[in-house]
């Protein structure tokens, strides 16, 4: 943990104001008038101060001292949302001088509450005295302080990010400009180390994929209204993390859930990328993170064929290798779990399975070792993919090499999407040097209903719109059980998984599936 450096800088008044015009949630911003902040699945009701909360998860903590809040609050946009932020913040501010405060002055933190008080800055002092004022850009002027004797000895990560945007918004404010050049060229290194080739981010997580967007386009704007020249890197970058967003997106706007990720909000999703002014239409397969994207008629399937990334990015890796989702128009109907919200750690634990994966597990063994608190430790040696096409008929062959790092046990799938895009066929094939069980698991939309048919030997799923899709398995025993999914913040919902169970002899095993539309 970082200490607070600086308890008497000198007072500035900004001489330029970025924005933050991202919408808030006006419901939301009236709760907290009333005192009540619900994250992360937990709800505190009628406090003054909520960074000083007792028996909450460090994740609701870091939500509430980001301030990203505040955005609710000028969504509500009376005065007296307005006075309920300017309270929060000099309570905020008086507390930093008698209580040492768990996290408040993690960089990452500090960097997110510093762009958002400077984003904010015209609501909250439009009206004010000029003893909030003085206040006010006082600590801001500590902060960023703060963050100036730190910000180098960040280690590699997304924390980053955030660091450096709350330092150039407040180079910005004081017109610096040798400061807005020096963290503008610390960005563009982080630029080029955490986005690869092909748009996605080195983490392989949708959910930060779009963050990182997010937090460019605001960098942008920042520097465009200031009139400050704005590097390539920041503009490739967003032109190229645009189309891989769109990648992700299911039908319905939704992100695919994949490492870390849930649905987000397919409307805020939509301003982000229309703020981006990036056109680019998604490709269909990213070498460099690890995914294919199949799509014909109205179906899209999404696939895990990427390698865990490295070590400084892999807090939120799953080990879903060989996953995949399936959704057909705006309906989801084959997916992973999803990421859990909260402080049980054995449920993020649990999340982060195989078994939590549309994809084959072997002796209830994670494909890859997950670590206590994020990370993965051993990992499969090698994961990769090849695409093929013809007559508009699609097929993915991949393969796991050393299941969890082991040299004797590997997982091949191949799977195939017909041209009009109602016959989906699968082959997952297990190889070992001896015995091994292993079960393919194919999680629903909790909007999915199924049931077995034919003595048990294929499940009919039937959608919410009425669409039917029959499921057909040979290799294995089928049978249908409750599963879990997280797809959307803050939300347990009750589901299916169709699970085939299987075992290897003489070193080789096969499960081969299908799922057909049975109507239109």
């Amino acid at each position: 943990m970082y200490k607070r450096l600086y308890s008497n800088p000198e007072l500035v008044i900004p001489n330029i104001q970025p924005l933050n015009f991202w919408p808030g949630n006006a419901s939301r911003g009236a709760n907290l008038i009333n005192g009540n902040f619900e994250y992360e699945g937990m709800l505190l009701e009628n406090s003054a101060s909520p960074w000083l909360a007792k028996n909450v998860s460090d994740a609701w903590l870091a939500k509430v001292l980001q301030f990203d809040w505040l955005q609710d609050l000028r969504a509500v946009g009376t005065d007296g949302a307005r006075n309920r932020a300017k309270d929060l913040i000099l309570i905020w501010i008086k507390a930093q001088e008698s209580q040492s405060q768990k996290l408040s002055w993690e960089p990452a933190i500090t960097g997110s509450r510093l762009a958002n008080w400077i984003g904010h800055r015209e609501f909250l002092t439009t009206g004010s005295d000029t003893a909030f004022i003085r206040q006010f850009n006082s600590s801001i002027q500590q902060q960023t302080r703060y963050l100036q004797h730190v910000a180098t000895l960040v280690p590699p990560g997304f924390d980053r990010i955030q660091i450096y945007k709350g330092l150039i918004l407040a180079a910005l404010t004081t017109n610096k400009k040798r400061l807005i050049n020096r963290w503008c060229k610390h960005l563009d290194r982080e630029i080029t180390t955490q986005i690869l080739v092909d748009g996605g981010h080195i983490s392989r997580s949708p959910n930060i994929l779009i963050a990182f967007l997010r937090h460019l386009i605001d960098i942008r704007a920042a520097l465009k209204d200031s009139e400050e020249e704005i590097s390539e890197k920041i503009l490739n970058a967003i032109d190229r993390i645009s189309p891989m967003v769109r990648f992700f997106r299911h039908g319905d706007g939704g992100l695919a859930l994949f490492n870390g990720s849930n649905e987000n909000e397919g409307w805020l999703i939509d301003v982000i990328l229309t703020r981006s002014e990036a056109r680019g239409n998604p490709i269909n397969s990213t070498p460099h993170i690890g995914f294919e994207r199949l799509t014909a008629n109205r179906t899209l399937l999404l696939i895990d064929v990427g390698n865990a990334p490295p070590k400084e990015f892999d807090t939120t890796a799953h080990a879903g290798s060989l996953s995949f989702e399936m959704s057909v128009g705006k309906e989801r109907i084959i997916t992973n779990c999803g990421a859990y919200v909260g402080s049980n750690d054995k449920w993020v634990d649990a999340q982060r399975a195989t078994a939590a994966h549309s994809t084959v597990i072997v002796e209830d063994f994670n494909s890859a070792e997950l670590l206590p608190g994020g990370g993965i430790g051993t990992r499969p040696q090698l994961v990769n993919a090849n695409r093929q096409e013809a007559d508009g008929n699609l097929w993915v062959n991949a393969s796991l090499l050393g299941y969890r790092g082991s040299k004797k046990i590997n997982h091949t799938r191949r799977i195939y999407l017909s041209a009009n895009g109602n016959d989906i066929r699968g082959e997952d094939t297990i190889t070992s040097g001896d015995s091994q069980k292993f079960i393919a698991r194919f999680h629903m939309h909790p909007t999915i209903q199924a049931s077995l048919v034919r003595q048990a030997s294929s499940v009919l799923m039937r959608t919410p719109r009425g669409s039917g899709w029959r499921f057909r398995v040979s290799g294995g025993v089928v049978s249908l059980q409750e599963s879990i999914y997280l797809g959307l913040a803050e939300q347990v919902k009750r589901s299916q998984q169709i699970v085939i169970s299987s075992a290897t002899q003489n070193g080789s095993g096969q499960i081969k599936w299908s799922l057909s539309c049975i109507d239109d």
